[in-house]
């Protein structure tokens, strides 16, 4: 019973109240250029960026198991239960790392300070859905 009611109650944490979820649809795309601005403050800080690269390796793996080898049990005939055991194959596994890169100082500058306008006339304009919200879902 314990194993239901903990996931149940995260699920309804979760969830918000109404005039909660109808702020976030309101202010979805501000939440956007916020984290834009933080990346973008982080390398300044830094001098230098992340890109982020997907990279394949090839790995053994287990891949099923086969029934293989003889028979155990009995030398040479079929009288014995026969031998399961893992089938192992070649895979590729797709990996992502983190490589740094050089930056234009001077132009991601620009880019947070165009970014920095553009969360200020996101703020603008969600502010009367804000207040929608708030008149509709009192709380």
């Amino acid at each position: 019973m314990k194993r239901i009611i903990l996931p149940a109650l995260l699920l309804l944490t979760a969830c918000g109240t109404p005039q909660e979820n109808c702020i976030s649809g309101a202010t979805r795309d501000m939440r956007v250029v916020d984290r834009l601005i933080a990346k973008t403050e982080a390398n300044l800080e830094r001098g230098y960026g992340y890109e982020t690269v997907t990279l394949t390796r090839t790995a053994w793996r287990q891949c099923g198991y086969d029934g293989y080898g003889g028979y155990r049990g009995d030398k040479g005939g079929k009288h014995g239960k026969r031998d399961m055991g893992p089938r192992m194959c070649f895979d590729d596994v797709d990996y992502t790392e983190q490589r740094p890169v050089a930056i234009d100082l001077r132009a991601e500058a620009a880019k947070l300070a165009s970014l920095k306008a553009k969360r200020a006339a996101q703020a603008k304009a969600a502010s009367p859905a804000i207040r929608q919200c708030r008149a509709q879902y009192p709380e």
